[in-house]
């Protein structure tokens, strides 16, 4: 890598890190163009793509990573990062049983919260209850203070197996772990809602519509807004 490209994907990051979207999508872009194949920036581009959403950016994530297995750059652990968002755009594009053996086999390999995380997600997605069970029970057993693992086995029991009792208990440990969750906020608003605490439940909502949205939550920032709306009428 030469020092002018160092600089150019050192800003490009700059930007994302900012949020400056368009300006980092130029950059990431142009490299792209100059055939500059380093997973230095090509990760993080795809990041911002699957964060973004939509088909088109899922395709392009796709490629981007496709030609990210060829980096020079490629190290173990960039390598277990090229694989999760290849399988997350792979999910979101449909293809649901790619994404699943992929993830099941890195999961083999070398298990962390990142695969329980989005493995668990994925199960519950999928509707296999038995599955979705077994799987998040493990995961909150391998990290019982994991937000992402609590929540996942929370909305098992909430979106499978009809338990909200059982959900609400892990909902409520999933957000004293982390406040800022957005599928967590989602779930716990609907237990406002049912209490008739409209009140409460925009609170949270409005706390979720200025998260981090990334391509495996439950609801996006604009069916989240969409019920904000209804809820303020």
């Amino acid at each position: 890598m030469g020092l002018f490209d160092g600089i150019k994907i050192r800003k490009a990051i700059m930007h994302q890190q900012k949020g400056d979207l368009a300006q980092a999508r130029a950059a990431y872009e142009e490299l792209y163009a100059q055939g500059i194949n380093l997973c230095a920036y090509m990760l993080p581009w795809a990041v911002m793509l699957l964060r973004e959403g939509g088909e088109e950016n899922y395709k392009k994530a796709k490629e981007v990573l496709v030609k990210a297995q060829k980096a020079s750059d490629l190290t173990p652990e960039r390598r277990k990062e090229l694989v999760l968002d290849f399988a997350v755009a792979c999910f979101k594009l449909g293809e649901g049983e790619k994404a699943v053996e992929l993830l099941e086999r890195q999961h083999q390999k070398s298990p962390s919260g990142d695969t329980y995380g989005a493995l668990g997600y994925i199960y519950v997605a999928q509707g296999d209850a038995d599955k979705a069970l077994a799987f998040n029970e493990q995961a909150v057993d391998y990290d019982d203070e994991d937000p992402v693992a609590l929540d996942n086995l929370a909305q098992t029991y909430y979106r499978l197996l009809g338990d909200k009792e059982k959900a609400l208990e892990y909902f409520t440990k999933a957000h004293e772990y982390k406040e800022s969750q957005i599928d967590t906020l989602w779930f716990l608003s609907r237990y406002d809602l049912e209490k008739g605490d409209t009140k409460a439940a925009i609170e949270k909502l409005e706390k979720a519509a200025n998260g981090r949205f990334s391509p495996l939550n439950y609801k996006t920032k604009a069916e989240i807004e969409q019920e904000l709306a209804t809820l303020r009428g």
